[in-house]
């Protein structure tokens, strides 16, 4: 379940209790779901019984209690606890392997995005007129649109054409935003990064925090283990390379569902760090919530390098070895490679870097 589907989800469980009668509230177009706070605990958290007490006319905890069993009654949730003056505290039920990869490869490159219009307002962002920022700008409404935002960009004057050429880079306006808007104003690259090409380029700009310096060197461009731009893009290729070698060797992906053997043997008989691989699956969807909740598209690269690290741990695992026949272990964990492969091609495709087949 994505941060977007769980607050559809409170907001059905306030629905629930108004249509009960233990709520007089009108319910909220949108519920906010973050991070649990200190002293807070579980996957998520919501401020929505703290939203609607006045109106309720009830004091939060009471609100807090009120929705806890409709939320607790929810097949994706394994618990609810309430803390502080009323806020709810969502543990979700981990996804099964088989379920979590087939999830993922019928998805595709849009796993973790919201499924639906999020009917959120519209946010805003604007950027001095430097490369750095309007990048990350850039990145930063892609993240939103994928959890279902209505983005408008902006920018003080029209972005250099290599800018929108080589970098890829789109604007909806120029000149003053006209309303309040989200700032984006990174520190500036210290040197052109148009050199490094639009997608060294990018990553160069969008890899560091806001408040670190980009470095804008060559060390993008290098095919070594030590250049996480490099791992991410091969460790993509190297799924797409089983993909193709298992073919050749006549099967192809199946999770488990079907076959007999499932994940779990398959974890159980594969060396390498098959688990961490699950668990960074698994939370990509938090991940991307994050990265647009707090406007930080470098949350998401250095995910993608986590990913990355666990897929190329997990490869050498995925095909038979010399006379080895191909089994329903191989074909599950050709799935699991195959998912992986996808969340990497839709980071990167977020930050408006190429994913290639071949590298």
């Amino acid at each position: 379940m994505t941060p977007v589907e769980l607050s559809r989800t409170v907001l059905r469980a306030v629905r629930r209790a108004v249509d009960e009668g233990e709520l007089s509230v009108t319910v909220p177009e949108r519920a906010v779901v973050t991070a649990p706070g200190a002293g807070g605990c579980g996957d998520y958290a919501t401020n929505i019984a703290l939203q609607l007490a006045r109106p309720a006319g009830q004091p939060p905890l009471r609100v807090a209690e009120i929705l806890r069993p409709y939320l607790i009654d929810t097949a994706a949730v394994s618990d609810v606890v309430v803390t502080g003056p009323g806020f709810l505290n969502i543990s979700l039920r981990s996804a099964a392997p088989v379920a979590l990869v087939e999830e993922i490869l019928r998805r595709g490159q849009r796993y973790g995005h919201a499924e639906g219009p999020d009917h959120q307002p519209l946010v805003p962002l604007h950027a001095p007129h430097e490369v750095r920022a309007v990048v990350v700008m850039d990145a930063t409404a892609r993240i939103l649109r994928s959890q279902g935002a209505v983005v408008r960009t902006s920018c003080d004057a029209p972005p250099e054409p290599e800018w929108t050429d080589t970098l890829g880079v789109r604007l909806d306006a120029v000149g003053s935003p006209g309303s309040p808007a989200y700032l984006v104003r990174p520190i500036p690259a210290p040197a052109n990064p148009l050199p490094l090409g639009p997608d060294a380029a990018r990553w160069a700009l969008l890899y560091p925090a806001a408040h670190d310096r980009p470095r804008i060197t060559d060390e993008h461009l290098v095919q070594r283990e030590g250049n996480p731009l490099f791992r991410v893009r091969y460790a993509h290729a190297r799924t797409r390379a089983l993909s193709r070698n298992a073919a050749d060797l006549g099967f192809s992906a199946e999770a488990g569902r079907t076959s007999g053997v499932g994940l779990p043997q398959v974890l159980s008989q594969a060396p390498g760090d098959s688990t961490h691989l699950l668990r960074t699956l698994a939370d990509h969807p938090r991940i991307l919530a994050a990265a647009a909740e707090d406007r930080a598209p470098d949350r998401l690269a250095r995910h993608l390098v986590t990913v990355a690290d666990a897929v190329l741990a997990f490869v050498p695992t995925v095909l038979p070895i010399g006379e080895e026949k191909p089994s329903a272990a191989h074909r599950a964990r050709l799935a699991l490679a195959e998912a992986a492969g996808a969340v990497l091609a839709g980071g990167l495709s977020l930050l408006g870097i190429d994913a290639p087949d071949h590298l």
